[in-house]
């Protein structure tokens, strides 16, 4: 079972429009509401390639429902725990040149909630996978993530961490199944610049030795690195007209977790399938139908570079 975990979720707005005037009724012309989170985006994806998967959460308010009431819908399984404070809408606008983000910073969690979920997390299935995706809601502090990891270590629940807080350096010394830092978050975290081929290479062997078992490194339009700890490969990326690049980065997740686990072989379709993911869902209205991944699949090329 791969379960995910969301402390932040929320409903992603995407909102398409012909210009975007200031101090003026814009009137859109597209707008879709989905259920979203970055590991609940992981778990609908997970599920739409029939994984088994579990989407674990903070949940409150019509919005909160809104979510778990769709996730029921798409029939994947949901283990929520409830809040009252109201779950955050983040809205994405097209403006058919330019994307705008507005990004809510989600709920107050109190603490027994804090405890509750933790609590959840040891009931969970020992030798599975627990994805831990996402911003901090309020009142989490990064250390809270910490205590979840130690939770799973004696229940040998492998950890995958796509996260863009620092405290992601501090946890590699628990030794994360994968991490999946894009370009950014590797400077920003980290320290790195991936200007060239020899400056990725020598970034993900530091963060290896800082205790990543495995990294998957996602650079947008400039494609994908995987590495092991002993081999490096890249893959490229399909050129598309971005919609909205919400959503992209959790769909590639998914999509190198569908065919990765569990035996962490096969690296190389992963790779395929989670470039072709990530470049579907950015041409798309939140996670969008999936219907191109099999064709961009066999346009993408993936070299051992190490």
């Amino acid at each position: 079972m791969i379960y995910t975990l969301t402390l932040n979720t929320a409903i992603d707005m995407n909102i398409r429009c012909q210009g975007l005037k200031p101090n003026s009724v814009n009137r859109t012309l597209h707008t879709e509401y989905s259920p979203n989170g970055k590991a609940v985006n992981v778990s609908i994806v997970l599920h739409k390639f029939d994984k088994p998967t579990c989407a674990l959460g903070f949940f409150g308010g019509f919005s909160g429902k809104y979510i778990t009431d769709e996730l029921t819908k798409m029939q994947i399984q949901t283990i929520p725990c409830l809040i009252d404070d109201i779950t955050r809408i983040n809205v994405f606008i097209n403006d058919e040149q330019n994307e705008y983000k507005l990004v809510s910073k989600g709920p107050f969690i109190p603490d027994n909630k804090k405890t509750e979920m933790l609590t959840i997390i040891e009931s969970l299935s020992n030798n599975s996978y627990l994805v831990i995706s996402g911003s901090l809601p309020n009142n989490i502090e990064p250390d809270y993530l910490a205590s979840i990891l130690k939770i799973c270590i004696p229940k040998n629940i492998k950890i995958i961490l796509d996260i863009s807080h620092t405290k992601l350096k501090d946890l590699l010394s628990y030794k994360p199944l994968l991490i999946k830092p894009n370009n950014d978050e590797l400077k920003d975290i980290f320290g790195f610049t991936t200007d060239t081929t020899e400056q990725i290479i020598t970034a993900l062997e530091n963060v290896h030795q800082q205790g990543a078992q495995n990294i998957l490194l996602t650079m947008g339009s400039k494609g994908l690195y995987f590495s092991n700890g002993k081999n490096i490969w890249f893959c490229n990326a399909i050129t598309i007209k971005q919609v909205s690049s919400a959503c992209a980065g959790d769909a590639s997740l998914a999509a190198f977790l569908s065919e990765w686990l569990p035996q962490q072989n096969n690296c190389q379709l992963a790779m395929k399938k989670a470039s072709a993911t990530g470049a579907n869902v950015a041409e798309s209205d939140g996670l969008g139908l999936l219907d191109k991944v099999s064709t961009y699949i066999n346009q993408l090329e993936v070299t051992q570079i190490k």
